[in-house]
């Protein structure tokens, strides 16, 4: 079924602030609860702004999914994993890569289950960085469009 993409308001972040919680939960084991918190208030205060986001609504009209683009990388890409495997991702990441070029994307070593999605859709590991963007030691795998 196709999903439309659209461009989220700003009423729709604390939304998307919830999509984000539900999808790092159930992916990134990695983190601790301290990580989360100190992430979260991140979001709609530097992250979002920094980025062309793109949505794709639930029947319900809620945001199911987002993405974040910005300089031909894909900054963020989350799902709610009650919507997992409907092809949102997907969605989103096709659309990025057809319509804004987006052709890089970081992701985290420890979240294997990201990482073959990426490399499914076209993406190759093309380097490493042991620490993420904040400095934590969850190494960051560095991705291109092969």
């Amino acid at each position: 079924m196709p999903h439309p993409i659209e461009t989220p308001s700003a009423t729709d972040f604390p939304r998307m602030l919830e999509v984000w919680e539900a999808a790092v939960r159930a992916t990134h084991d990695f983190l601790e609860e301290h990580d989360i918190q100190l992430l979260k208030p991140l979001l709609i205060e530097q992250y979002f702004p920094q980025v062309q986001l793109s949505c794709i609504r639930g029947t319900d009209g809620n945001v199911s999914g987002f993405l974040g683009y910005a300089e031909g990388k894909v900054e963020m890409l989350f799902v709610d994993p009650q919507h997992h495997g409907m092809g949102i991702g997907r969605a989103l990441l096709s659309n990025a890569v057809a319509r804004l070029g987006a052709n890089q994307v970081d992701v985290n070593e420890q979240n294997p289950k990201a990482l073959g999605f990426y490399l499914s859709q076209g993406f190759a590991v093309a380097g490493r960085s042991p620490l993420d963007d904040g400095g934590r030691p969850f190494p960051i795998l560095h991705l291109r469009l092969a």
